[in-house]
């Protein structure tokens, strides 16, 4: 497949309005507008809703702000096609400088000063699940489908996903959901802590312009529903994937997932656990591993610098080349038989995992993530209302 040049990629992004912007009362609305894209994010959209989303925060007329997407997604990730392109075509730092903003909307909703309301009806997979998960009010729908996969393409979960999923109660269902790109309906995000609420499609919020989060729940809380059935099958599964998912490597994991296996042949969650794992690169899994459990003693800040330098070490290619790999296999090719280097978890060797934390000391190209101070953080207030 010939892959497009810079300037239509860009010039693509400019002619299609990927982010529509609209104003109701006290609230403002971001509505992720690239529904044939299952809205994945592009740097046009990224930079959009930064200079929206600041505007917002210093106006005084505005209380609210919700986020949406147009179509059956929410928003599906990073458009990887795209940034892959582009570093194939100029030089990885393109990569980087796109995830470099990414991280910063990321930052920037986390410690936003107005209660936030993602509306996630549809897919949230990778970067929409960074730019939902740390927001005050997160809402989901019987249509919400929720993925970290990115080891499946030679990434790791990143994205903010060392802080958001390593906060899950429940001890191990971060490793389970990291490691293994298990997909969660609305229902199971709510039950295990990623979603505050669940709302039918069709009862989905329309008017909330209050600016106190107790207020802004109560408006919630009248279309609201739970599912205990859900949250039964959600603490029945959560016994075995803490005595699989406590282990201290992956190669401990799958070992301990495949006896479970045996245990439980009719467990279809488990076999898929296993065979998601076998087909993920195996230096993505390790970094996830190392990175998740890092991140539940860091702030969100420690956690998106790691993953920056992480995710510049994998673009610049000079430690692994597992992401072009796997995109080659899923987004160009598309044969879905991604060749890893190394093929197998043993043989990746602890000082290649240790070289993509480290710091691109070497290269010019390369400067640490610098996240504007911020130290506002409305998530803690909201949390403490529920």
């Amino acid at each position: 497949m010939e892959a497009l040049s810079t300037t239509e990629l860009f010039h693509r992004d400019l002619t299609e309005q990927p982010v529509l912007f609209e104003e109701r009362l006290k609230a403002r609305k971001v509505i992720l507008n690239r529904s044939s894209k299952l809205n994945s994010l592009t740097f046009v959209m990224i930079s959009q809703m930064i200079k929206k989303l600041q505007n917002y925060e210093d106006d005084h007329t505005v209380n609210l702000v919700i986020l949406k997407g147009n179509g059956k997604a929410f928003c599906s990730g990073g458009d990887i096609f795209s940034i892959v392109c582009f570093m194939l075509t100029g030089h990885w730092s393109f990569g980087a400088i796109g995830y470099k903003k990414l991280l910063t909307l990321i930052h920037l909703i986390a410690t936003y000063k107005k209660p936030s309301v993602c509306l996630l009806d549809g897919v949230v997979m990778g970067g929409g699940a960074g730019i939902s998960m740390l927001s005050s009010f997160r809402v989901v729908t019987e249509n919400t489908v929720f993925a970290m996969p990115e080891a499946s393409i030679g990434l790791f979960p990143d994205v903010g996903a060392s802080h958001f999923l390593s906060k899950l109660p429940g001890c191990f269902a971060s490793e389970y959901l990291g490691l293994t790109g298990a997909r969660l309906d609305g229902a199971t995000m709510l039950a295990c802590g990623l979603a505050t609420h669940f709302v039918f499609s069709k009862k989905m919020l329309s008017s909330v312009d209050s600016s106190d989060a107790s207020e802004i729940l109560s408006v919630i809380n009248k279309f609201a529903h739970k599912s205990n059935k859900k949250e039964e099958e959600l603490h029945k599964r959560l016994k075995s994937i803490n005595t699989c998912f406590l282990r201290l490597t992956v190669e401990d994991i799958l070992h301990s997932l495949e006896k479970e296996l045996l245990d439980n042949l009719a467990e279809k969650w488990i076999a898929d656990a296993v065979n998601s794992i076998k087909f993920a690169s195996p230096t993505s899994l390790k970094i996830f591993l190392r990175s998740i459990r890092e991140g539940r003693g860091q702030t969100i800040e420690q956690c998106l610098a790691r993953e920056y330098t992480i995710f510049s070490n994998i673009v610049r290619r000079k430690i692994t080349n597992d992401f072009y790999e796997g995109s080659r296999a899923i987004f160009f090719d598309k044969d879905k038989k991604p060749k890893w280097d190394p093929p197998k978890l043993e043989l990746v060797r602890a000082e290649t995992v240790d070289l993509l934390f480290k710091a691109l000391e070497d290269d010019d190209d390369w400067n640490c993530l610098q996240l504007p101070a911020r130290t506002f953080n409305l998530l803690d207030h909201a949390r403490s209302k529920l």
